[in-house]
């Protein structure tokens, strides 16, 4: 008997969530008096009306709309325009310094990680492809409304080799021993170290079983990382290749971390399909991105206000040096060759640093447009996440403000294809953040 009412107990709930479910699903919000940035076109289209019902977007037009029972919302000549994406970034790594990784409790640093997540989001930001960190139960708590937080394509734990940027352990702590016991870190879900293809191989399969939707591998030496120069390249080809391959079987892809021009070219010819930074790549490098068809997921890092402070003179100071003085021409290949360019912000250390997530985005007016710079953080880098394939936790089309879209909609007080720094100041110029159709903040209703 006790088991007959647990079950009808549970039949009731599930009845009750899916009432509930098929009731949000017809929930409507009307935007009126809107000029839409659709997230492709340099023009905008002027004095319009949006429809969201449910998480979709269901109607743009330029006459006057109606909705019955629904929540109207007048823009007022306001723009409205599809959520900010950041192409990298680590929600785990977001709001605490690295070393303090090594000397935390996991359920400090997911504490810290929610708040990044939270934060996030209400910058506007309501997508990340995050790439590298135990962001998994964050991820699941968001996704089920349960908490706040961006869409997060998660790719878990780095895959590193011993000595490469993974290896979060300091040079006292080797040799170990064969047949070695897991490190804190790797316990954690923050890391994986791997030597070998078999290793590799299985590393990568372990992350794609927590849910992973592409694979992140560090292929070259790091900044801000312990031992291994900027220079090296991480991994032999035998080795990248099988994490390529092992995340083909799968139907999804990797991507690297690599500053120096060898850590570049060995991913690429081991068939890798995004590079992330690639600020020291050469001429030759940037064609063979364009004959590869890759992406380059470069980050606006530069020796500037912005910068990651290390003491004078340091190890980590010199590397930083290095790789910020080849941004400015990294981008300028990028455009030469016409290269897939996303953009990302790889900002951690400190909620501070995390919260000019927006600001960064507006430093591709270096070297783009004010709209072409949105677009990049809209549809474009939308056309990265979306090479997940299956493993897209999100199905259906995002970044665009279009029929049939999934509704991640931003209402900024402006034109930020005129004044771009509007992005750089989210509390005072996003009125509305909307992502998957709810509203997550409302200042004029």
């Amino acid at each position: 008997m006790k088991r007959f009412l647990v079950n009808i107990a549970s039949l009731t709930l599930l009845l009750s969530s899916s009432a509930l479910f098929a009731q949000n699903e017809s929930e409507v919000t009307l935007f009126t008096n809107v000029n839409v940035f659709d997230g492709v076109h340099e023009n905008l289209i002027q004095n319009a009306n949006v429809v969201v019902t449910g998480n979709r977007i269901t109607e743009i037009s330029t006459e006057p709309l109606a909705v019955a029972g629904g929540k109207v919302i007048d823009g007022g000549g306001r723009t409205l325009m599809p959520g900010l994406t950041d192409a990298h970034f680590h929600i785990m790594h977001a709001h605490i310094a690295s070393r303090q990784i090594l000397v935390n409790d996991l359920g400090y640093l997911t504490l810290a990680g929610a708040e990044a997540a939270e934060a996030t989001l209400m910058r506007g930001f309501t997508t990340v492809r995050d790439l590298g960190g135990p962001v998994f139960g964050i991820k699941k708590m968001i996704d089920e409304g349960r908490y706040l937080g961006p869409r997060i394509y998660a790719s878990g734990a780095y895959i590193s080799q011993t000595s490469g940027h993974g290896d979060m352990r300091f040079p006292t702590s080797i040799p170990r021993k064969e047949g070695r016991e897991l490190l804190d870190a790797e316990i954690m879900a923050w890391t994986s170290i791997a030597d070998g293809v078999p290793q590799v191989q299985r590393r990568v399969r372990e992350n794609l079983m927590r849910g992973a939707t592409q694979i992140k591998v560090m292929a070259g030496g790091g900044v801000a990382s312990f031992s291994d120069p900027l220079d090296v390249m991480q991994y032999t080809y035998e080795e990248m290749k099988a994490a390529v391959d092992t995340a083909a079987t799968w139907n999804t892809y990797v991507t690297v971390h690599a500053y120096s021009d060898n850590a570049v070219r060995g991913a690429l010819e081991a068939g890798v399909q995004c590079i992330d930074h690639g600020q020291m790549m050469t001429e030759a490098t940037a064609k063979l991105i364009k004959k590869k068809d890759a992406w380059l997921s470069l980050q606006p890092l530069l020796n500037d206000e912005d910068r990651i402070v290390f003491p004078e003179g340091s190890f980590e100071q010199q590397k930083m040096l290095a790789m910020t003085s080849g941004t400015e021409k990294a981008y300028d290949l990028a455009k030469k060759y016409d290269l897939k360019v996303a953009f990302g912000t790889d900002l951690q250390n400190g909620p501070e640093i995390a919260a000019k997530q927006g600001k960064a985005l507006t430093k591709l007016t270096r070297w783009y447009e004010p709209w072409e710079v949105l677009k990049m953080a809209t549809s474009t880098n939308y056309k990265l996440f979306k090479m997940s394939g299956p493993r897209d936790p999100y199905p259906g089309e995002n970044g665009v403000i279009k029929k049939g879209a999934l509704a991640d909609i931003l209402l900024v007080d402006g034109n930020p294809l005129k004044d771009i720094k509007l992005i750089a100041d989210p509390e005072k110029n996003f009125v509305v953040i909307m992502k998957d159709g709810k509203i997550y903040k409302n200042t004029l209703n």
